[in-house]
């Protein structure tokens, strides 16, 4: 076993014993992109190269698994201002790399009409250990998602975080529903990327709760022994304790194609999981739910996204609109997105909605996407763009 595989237990504890609470960390996703035709490009070595030449991209950009996807990482933030700081540099300067090698940047769930025939895995012994393993179901993860980690101190807590924000995994999937569109045609899916992610890997979606760190390392434990994993990054649930960070990471959201609204959707769930710690050291965390009920929800949110309706299992059983349960979300996070400097401030329409209006509307799916990624450009690198 490497020394970095993740899967050293006991060193995990350790970190999240003495992690700092609710210290920020992004992730955001980004298609690789011919300029003109915006087919994906397999250039992340370019890419990578060009960035290993910047003293911050050299540490903030990485490849995952295929090799028409960067990702930047914001680094550790103090708190959710400080994290978004650093990643406005982080985009600036990976935009203007692209410019530099003559790449576009495109940031949806899925490229809507690139054939994953045409898919390449990035070549390395991780990632070759993966493509092995997986086979098909790698090639097919053309998707670009966004994650949020969250320092939060002791391993216990941070099992109870990770069991009950999967409750809320939902209603955060369906504010960032944002990839409608898959091989040239309207899906009728808000969230195309997480019916191919989430439904596709191993354990991936909403793992049952644990209770206990006890409990979690000996599901883990056993997998190791089996050979079913090498290293924590194969546990891919949408919510997850993270071994070598001491974070909670939650997973589950679409990239989005507005700047500002990946931050907007960042500062929730970096505000969910918070709320979460929080609400333990009150003693006022609910039961987790089973998972047969998220799972109804998740549907839900992967078929009509921010236009549909979930079940207010808390309540009843009843249906309540999912933008009604997104507002209950900030509401309820309010308190630690105070502390941890998280303005929320949510879209009236999301990426999906917008595009699926657009393609009501008589648009065609080429255009909706050379309209979002010029958005993408003019929004998350704005200085460059208008020096452009």
């Amino acid at each position: 076993m490497s020394e970095d595989s993740g899967l050293d237990l006991d060193k995990a504890v350790e970190l999240f014993e003495a992690s700092q609470d609710f210290t920020v960390g992004l992730e955001e996703e980004f298609a690789i992109l011919d300029p003109d035709s915006l087919e994906l490009a397999h250039e992340f070595e370019a890419m990578k190269t060009a960035c290993d030449e910047d003293e911050l991209l050299a540490v903030a950009a990485a490849g995952e698994l295929i090799d028409t996807e960067i990702e930047i990482r914001s680094g550790k933030g103090e708190d959710f201002a400080d994290a978004a700081s650093m990643q406005r540099e982080h985009r600036e300067r990976l935009f203007a790399v692209a410019d530099r090698i003559g790449l576009g940047l495109g940031s949806w769930g899925t490229h809507p009409w690139a054939n994953y025939l045409d898919q390449q895995i990035i070549d390395t012994e991780h990632y070759n250990r993966l493509r092995g393993e997986l086979q098909w179901v790698a090639l097919r993860n053309n998707t670009w998602s966004n994650h949020v980690h969250v320092g939060i101190r002791g391993a216990d807590r941070a099992i109870a975080v990770c069991d009950h924000l999967r409750e809320v995994l939902p209603p955060l999937l369906a504010l960032s529903a944002n990839s409608p569109f898959l091989d040239g045609h309207g899906t009728g899916l808000h969230s195309t990327r997480t019916q191919i992610f989430t439904r596709m890997f191993p354990r991936c979606g909403v793992h049952e709760p644990f209770g206990s760190w006890e409990n979690y390392a000996s599901f883990i434990e056993k997998l190791k022994a089996a050979g079913a994993i090498v290293e924590a990054t194969q546990l891919w649930w949408s919510v997850r304790p993270h071994h070598r960070f001491g974070t909670v990471e939650l997973r589950i959201c679409d990239a989005q194609t507005d700047g500002a609204e990946s931050f907007a959707l960042a500062s929730l769930i970096g505000a969910c999981i918070g709320q979460a710690a929080l609400d333990y050291d009150e003693g006022v965390l609910p039961e987790p739910l089973a998972g047969r009920e998220i799972e109804e929800n998740l549907w839900r949110a992967i078929r009509w996204g921010l236009d549909g309706e979930m079940i207010d299992w808390r309540g009843g059983g009843g249906l309540v609109e999912t933008r009604r349960e997104v507002e209950r979300l900030a509401e309820w996070s309010a308190p630690a997105a105070q502390a941890m400097k998280a303005g929320v401030d949510l879209p009236e329409r999301n990426g999906a909605c917008r595009s699926t209006d657009a393609l009501d509307d008589g648009a065609v799916i080429g255009d909706i996407y050379r309209d979002a990624v010029e958005e993408t450009r003019r929004t998350y690198a704005p200085e460059l763009s208008s020096a452009g």
